[in-house]
């Protein structure tokens, strides 16, 4: 609760155990877990400084001097370290911290003008570091500080939007404001690739799903009331599916205002599909397309071009399946043999601004403006 600068916490397991943390006068801006789930750290008003409070043995540890920015903390997939940007003397520095004990392991600055961002590799081997949108660079450091690579594709111009690491950390793919992902290899740190986003499909290999509306046929025969929930559910939303469009085609594309501030333009979303296979994206400027590309083969695989602009989209953690959302009632599914249109069954309308997979991949949690549902799959068998 940020503005009462309190942090509630429940056990599941116990029902009588919980926990309050108040930060009192100092705020609170942010709060997260540690990986171990023992822990809980509050970023206080200002970020004048992280407070780290131990649910096992009561204890708080202080980190000074955190920096406000896109994404400051960062921990590796195992847990055992966690990144943090700072900001001292008017310069960005990086320190490294021992999550068992949070004594600091390593403490660097960084060659960049205003750090906007942190993500460690999967492996935990590399830290990318990157700067500031308004100029094109990212560093990539390794877990003793040192500077491995630079890579920078041009000056001059809005630089890095987004960036996402492969799982298996052969892939660095970094999305711009130029429409463009680059993707960097992990032998020498150089560019492989990139990948365009132009408005017109004209390459016929290349499938396009367009989502369109079906007639809703609801027989009076079977009319009642009150309506049951998938009565009411189907009521009040239009369904749809997907159509292979004839390529070549045009997406729906939208001219960024260019005397406005973050102007929605560029790649502002990207993931890695959990097998290497696929690279999902997001192109601002068509912002109802999904782009999904092969990575074996370093090209376009499929497009998805939606009736109203993309939310949200995450790949299911087990298989190459991808759950988009579009501020609707409908959750949509992707995976190599075709997609999907899925109503979800509850009352009123409940419309899906983000979405969430469970870990075990057969469970979503779909979360609207006041309400949230868990949405269960049936588990196939992955050959």
């Amino acid at each position: 609760m940020y503005k009462r600068g309190i942090v509630q916490v429940w056990s599941l397991e116990q029902p009588d155990w919980h926990c309050k943390i108040d930060e009192g006068s100092a705020g609170l801006v942010a709060s997260c877990w540690s990986p171990d789930g023992r822990h809980i750290l509050n970023t206080t008003e200002f970020h004048l400084r992280i407070t780290v409070w131990s649910l096992c043995t009561k204890s708080v540890s202080y980190i000074k001097y955190p920096k406000a920015c896109q994404q400051g903390i960062a921990f590796t997939k195992d847990g055992h370290y966690m990144a943090l940007a700072e900001r001292r003397d008017c310069k960005d520095f990086i320190s490294l911290f021992v999550c068992s004990d949070w004594q600091l392991l390593r403490h660097f600055d960084t060659e960049t003008q205003d750090l906007a961002g942190i993500e460690w590799a999967p492996n935990g081997c590399v830290l990318a570091v990157w700067d500031t949108c308004l100029e094109y660079k990212i560093l990539l450091y390794s877990l003793d500080g040192r500077l491995l690579s630079t890579y920078r594709a041009y000056e001059w111009s809005l630089g890095i939007k987004s960036i996402a690491w492969s799982p298996s950390s052969q892939f660095l793919a970094i999305g711009s404001y130029d429409e463009k992902v680059r993707i960097l290899n992990h032998v020498t740190w150089k560019k492989i690739t990139e990948f365009e986003h132009p408005p017109i499909i004209a390459n016929p290999k290349i499938i396009v799903y367009k989502e369109v509306e079906k007639s809703a046929t609801v027989e009076t025969q079977k009319l009642s009331f009150p309506p049951t929930r998938e009565l009411a559910s189907s009521l009040f939303s239009i369904p749809s599916k997907y159509d292979i469009s004839q390529v070549p085609m045009s997406l729906q594309y939208i001219k960024p205002v260019a005397d406005r501030a973050n102007p929605r333009i560029g790649i502002g979303t990207l993931a890695f599909s959990p097998d290497n296979c696929f690279l999902a994206t997001k192109n601002d400027n068509t912002p109802n397309a999904i782009w999904i590309w092969d990575i074996q083969k370093l090209k376009l695989f499929v497009v998805l071009e939606q009736l109203c602009t993309v939310n949200s989209f995450q790949w299911d953690p087990r298989q190459p399946r991808l759950a988009i959302c579009t501020g609707n009632s409908k959750v949509y599914l992707w995976s190599p043999a075709g997609c999907v249109s899925v109503q979800v069954p509850m009352e009123g309308d409940f419309q899906v601004l983000s979405l969430c997979w469970h870990s075990g991949g057969d469970t979503m949690a779909l979360l609207s403006k006041d309400n949230f549902c868990l949405c269960y799959l049936e588990r196939e068998e992955v050959k």
